[in-house]
């Protein structure tokens, strides 16, 4: 979800006021991936990277997921909707680790959609993660290392249990993949917008789920099941 520094920049603004503008991006891209049966989505909130930005801005983006998490929980019960975390949560202030967990608790038992919050994550430390947790259990006896395949190492990471998403979406121009969901994107089809996050609304995420409905995913074989495919996951 990038662009919000730029949005308020090229307003005259603070920087504060383009996270604030962009929450409001969320719950537009939550309503609509919610009316069109998309049952899995996950908003990359707060990178690892994040942490290295001023403290200032580090702490008001903190206030914002503690903000979100307290106004949003009832409207979530309401909905059906799943809340999950992928991430270092144990880096967040107590706080907000306590409203995090209370609002993954709440929703546990909905089923109508998962929302995946990435808070305080990084796809390569993801994977050294997982690695050392499988390399100690060889260590200890516990698995062979014929065992180890690709199974195990995705039962390792932080998105164990959700499925490999089917679009990645990526705001305001940038075209890269920035830390996120390295093992998880082998097959993702990608889409990148020039649309600044506090401006992508219900229209620009109809367009990027357009763009992906015409394009033909092979996983690597020479014919797949051609296009439209319904849409699993979007990030």
């Amino acid at each position: 979800m990038d662009g919000n520094g730029r949005w308020a920049r090229q307003r005259g603004l603070a920087r504060s006021e383009g996270h604030r503008r962009g929450k409001d991006s969320v719950r537009a891209v939550v309503d609509t991936a919610l009316e069109f049966g998309i049952p899995y989505l996950t908003l990359f909130v707060f990178s690892n990277e994040n942490w290295h930005r001023p403290d200032y801005e580090v702490r008001f983006l903190m206030q914002l997921v503690h903000r979100y998490l307290m106004t949003e929980t009832k409207r979530l019960m309401k909905r059906g909707i799943r809340l999950v975390a992928v991430g270092q949560t144990s880096r967040l202030p107590a706080e907000v680790r306590r409203v995090l967990d209370d609002a993954i608790a709440a929703t546990a038992g909905n089923s109508r959609m998962t929302i995946a919050l990435a808070l305080s994550y990084g796809g390569r430390q993801d994977i050294i993660r997982a690695i050392r947790q499988i390399a100690q259990s060889a260590a200890d006896g516990e698995l062979a290392t014929d065992q180890i395949d690709e199974a195990l190492l995705k039962n390792h990471l932080a998105t164990a249990g959700l499925p490999d998403p089917d679009l990645l979406i990526r705001t305001s121009g940038e075209q890269r993949i920035s830390n996120f969901f390295l093992y998880e994107l082998a097959y993702t089809e990608l889409y990148f917008t020039e649309t600044l996050w506090p401006d992508f609304r219900e229209r620009e995420f109809m367009q990027a789920l357009s763009a992906y409905q015409a394009r033909e995913r092979r996983f690597g074989a020479l014919n797949g099941n051609g296009a439209g495919h319904r849409l699993r996951a979007a990030n």
